[in-house]
Order: structure tokens, then C-alpha cells, then sequence
């Protein structure tokens, strides 16, 4: 019976692993870029149970301990830059003027959930310069509205389809445009900030729709969304923040190109993964709410913050703006020209 169940587990882990190799679009394929540190656990139990219970007469026994191998390997390595054993992408500074600092928080609030003064609290605790608020209808635009009172500064665009998004600030909000840059029903913040010493950073607050057979059957509008943002980021000169619940995970192969596109930094490589879905379900939780952000920012903080009730965590990062102590070049290469024609393919594909 036990090395039944670990013939099973271990089917998963290598169909798991080598199936989003494929690299379609269909949700079901894209799903499994997700669990990946969840399939490197597995595939090293797997690996112990068959050491244990296989008595490795049979020659299938080696030939599975073999690809379930190559599967574990694959997905530590893939996983392995979110852990506190890799280089660090993001390099932390310390005693900076506040005028050149900005904290934000990120929280998908649940457009169900109506535990707004959970919010609400973990926003006053926090206190975040500027806050973005995702899956947020009307409800959710009256429910924390005691909060405008220490954020002079808003743009808001509440709709009931789960992809509202509101954006509350301390800091001057300069040429904000709210964009359909895919969908014409799931809107994206493009906006400048001003720093308190007077700089100006450009910051994108996105949260495309997920692959899942529920809301699109295909991962290409999502793709689409980030390869676009990162082609106006790389055409920007000064600091770029791009924020938001992307509805992927940062070690995924759209993710990795949109990195490379853009060339901006994620803080959590070197430091942790950070999972911010799912909240309720604590064995099956991986990164989908991020902040990138360009090298004339150095980090201060970065935090996952207590639970509001929702399906996601909320995110903290407080970044310092040091246009003179740049971070070092990404650790991910600059896009090829074949990952660039494979943006423009999506992008053709998603409009």
C-alpha cells in the first residue's frame, strides 16, 4: 500500500514538473507553475520513500527513481532564488533621509470579504505612504473610507467584477491615467509619484486575470499585460515601481521574461517567498502579489502582513530612492531576441 502511494506522488511530481515545460496557454498547464516548491518537497519525499520502501529488483524502480530525481532537481533549482541561501537581487541601505523613501502595501481585499476594519487596522498599524487596493467594488470603497483621511491623494476605479482596484496616497499623485491595457473590464494605475524630497517615480499598480476555468481558460491576457508593461518600463529612464497581484508566481517562465524585459529587481530573491496566496490554505500557498521595482531604489523592508480576512496577505516593502548607491545589474539576463519575439506573439495574440 505505502509504495503504491508513493508511485502516485511521485507520477504527480514528474507529470507536475515536466508538463509546464509545454509552455501552452491552457490554465490547466499554466496551474502547475505555481506549486513549485510544493512539487520539490514532494519530489524529496518521494525520493526518501523509495529509498526506503523499493527493493529495486525491478527495473521501472530505476528508471523512476531516475526522473523523479531529474523533476526534484529541476524544481529545487527553480525555486532555489526565493530562498535565504541565494545572492540577494535587491541590496538593503540603511540611515536615508525619509524625504527619499516610500513605503507601499499591496492587498487583494477578497471582493467578498466584508471584514473591512481588519483593513483598515493593519493600514493604521502600518501606515504605508501609498496603498493599492485590489478586488475592490463599492462596498469596499465605502467600507474603508475612514482611512481617506490620512491620504489626501486617491484614484479609484471600484467595479463588482473582482478586478476594482483603489489607490490611496500620502504623496503627490502626478498624470494618473487608469488603463485597459488588455481587457476593456480590467483596469491598471499608471501613475507618477512625487517623493518628499521632490523626485518623481513612475508607478505601475496592475492585477491581470488569472488562467483558471473559472475567470480565463488560457494564461496569454495575463502574459500579454506584463510583457506590455515591462516594454513602457524599459523605455523609461528614471525609477519605475510596478506593483500589484499579478496572478503569477515570480519564479514562472512569464515572469522571468517580464524581468527581463523590464530589468527590474524582485526584493525577495536572496530572502523568502513571501506567499501571499492561498491565506486559508496554509500547505498551498505560493507568491502572486509583488513589487518590482528599477535600480535607483534600495531596500529599507519587506513584510508579509497579518491576514484581513481575505484570500491573499497583504505586502509591505519600503524602498529608498539612492540614485548615487544604485543596485547592482539584475540577477536575470536581459531578454534574448527570441523571448522578445515570444512577448510580441502574446501581446499579438491577447488585443
Amino acid at each position: 500500500m505505502l509504495e503504491t502511494i508513493i508511485i502516485v506522488l511521485s507520477v504527480i511530481t514528474i507529470l507536475g514538473t515536466f508538463i509546464k515545460l509545454l509552455k501552452k496557454d491552457a490554465w490547466w498547464i499554466r496551474f502547475f507553475d505555481f506549486p513549485q516548491a510544493q512539487l520539490a518537497v514532494l519530489g524529496m519525499l518521494c525520493l526518501i520513500g523509495v529509498i526506503v520502501e523499493f527493493s529495486f529488483n525491478e527495473w521501472w524502480h530505476f528508471v523512476l527513481t531516475l526522473i523523479l530525481t531529474g523533476a526534484t532537481v529541476y524544481e529545487s533549482i527553480i525555486v532555489f532564488p526565493y530562498t535565504w541561501l541565494a545572492n540577494k537581487e535587491s541590496k538593503r541601505i540603511t540611515g536615508v533621509d525619509d524625504a527619499y523613501t516610500l513605503s507601499l502595501m499591496i492587498s487583494n481585499v477578497y471582493m467578498y470579504n466584508r471584514e473591512y476594519q481588519r483593513l483598515v487596522k493593519v493600514v493604521k498599524d502600518t501606515s504605508p505612504d501609498v496603498l493599492i487596493l485590489v478586488e475592490t467594488d463599492m462596498k469596499w470603497e465605502h467600507g474603508v473610507k475612514e482611512i481617506e483621511q490620512y491620504y489626501p491623494y486617491t484614484i479609484k476605479y471600484p467595479i463588482d467584477n473582482t478586478y476594482g482596484i483603489l489607490m490611496y496616497s500620502k504623496l503627490e499623485l502626478r498624470c494618473s491615467e487608469v488603463k485597459f491595457m488588455v481587457e476593456e473590464d480590467i483596469p491598471s494605475i499608471h501613475t507618477y509619484v512625487k517623493l518628499r524630497s521632490g523626485d518623481l517615480l513612475k508607478l505601475y499598480a496592475i492585477h491581470p486575470e488569472p488562467p483558471s476555468p473559472t475567470e480565463n481558460e488560457r494564461s496569454t491576457e495575463r502574459d500579454a499585460e506584463l510583457y506590455l508593461v515591462a516594454r513602457e518600463v524599459e523605455q523609461v529612464e528614471g525609477p519605475v515601481i510596478v506593483a500589484g497581484d499579478l496572478n503569477d508566481v515570480a519564479w514562472s517562465h512569464s515572469t522571468r521574461i517580464f524581468q527581463r524585459l523590464s530589468r527590474l529587481l524582485d526584493p525577495r530573491k536572496g530572502r523568502g517567498f513571501f506567499n501571499t496566496f492561498n491565506a486559508k490554505i496554509p500547505i498551498l500557498r505560493w507568491p502572486l502579489d509583488h513589487v518590482f521595482h528599477s535600480r535607483h531604489f534600495r531596500l529599507l523592508d519587506i513584510q508579509r502582513l497579518p491576514a484581513i480576512g481575505s484570500d491573499h496577505f497583504p505586502m509591505y516593502i519600503k524602498l529608498a530612492y539612492s540614485p548615487d548607491n544604485l543596485n547592482d545589474e539584475p540577477l536575470e539576463e536581459p531578454a534574448e531576441d527570441e523571448e522578445r519575439e515570444e512577448a510580441v506573439e502574446k501581446i499579438r495574440a491577447a488585443l
